[in-house]
């Protein structure tokens, strides 16, 4: 990619995901996170101060959801685009977001490779210009926003299996080690640790050893507390 790096602030309420989009973002050639706001307020202040050209935007903020941010900021002349990042499943508020400015989601939690690759595209359709020779052209230029299939989990990993793992280690106070995950959903140990290392690259949970008396520390994995919120 060629030119100046596309401009990207990071809008985020949890600093723990905030700082690990950043991250990402800064890992995308032709990408650079000129900043991070953790709410509403934050993101229009920061977006007076400095040149933006993509949101990444969470939509549950503690003062404004992200869909009204993007509308006032729209009424107010701002046309940066916006990816949504959520946890939330509503089809309705994926069409609503069409009108704003919203040219993907991304669901959480998710990997950089699956950041990486909506980035991409939005730079292929980005640097789309000119005038179409035809309706294929026109065809091509969307579609590089749209990803071939469901954005794909790490090889060897299933939704539904990572569902029932963030569910018990989101109701384990004390957090878990990954013999606890394997007994509490019925799965091997290694087939736990991948998925608790999995949640912790996508900012989700977080680790640390514990010592005990005799051996190796073991590592016990915690949710990151703060990203339930109804997402």
């Amino acid at each position: 990619m060629s030119g100046e790096p596309i401009r990207v602030l990071v809008v985020e309420d949890d600093p723990v995901a905030a700082d690990a989009h950043v991250m990402y973002v800064g890992r995308v050639p032709g990408f650079v996170a000129v900043g991070k706001a953790h709410t509403g307020a934050e993101a229009r202040r920061a977006l007076e101060r400095t040149p933006v050209d993509l949101l990444l935007l969470d939509l549950h903020l503690p003062d404004v959801h992200g869909l009204q941010l993007a509308r006032s900021l729209r009424a107010a002349g701002h046309h940066t685009d916006v990816i949504a990042v959520t946890s939330a499943r509503d089809l309705t508020v994926v069409r609503e977001g069409v009108s704003l400015g919203v040219v993907q989601y991304v669901l959480k939690p998710f990997t950089f490779a699956t950041l990486r690759d909506r980035l991409v595209r939005y730079a292929e359709f980005r640097a789309s210009v000119g005038e179409a020779s035809g309706q294929d052209e026109v065809d091509r230029a969307l579609a590089a926003l749209r990803a071939p299939g469901p954005a794909a989990l790490p090889k060897g990993l299933s939704g539904p299996t990572l569902e029932r793992v963030t569910g018990a280690l989101r109701e384990a106070e004390d957090g878990l080690t990954a013999a606890g995950v394997a007994e509490t959903v019925g799965i091997s140990r290694i087939t736990a640790r991948r998925y608790l290392e999995h949640l912790v690259e996508a900012g989700r949970a977080g680790r640390a050893p514990v010592y005990g008396q005799v051996g190796r520390p073991e590592l016990v994995y915690r949710w990151v507390r703060g990203v339930e919120k109804g997402r």
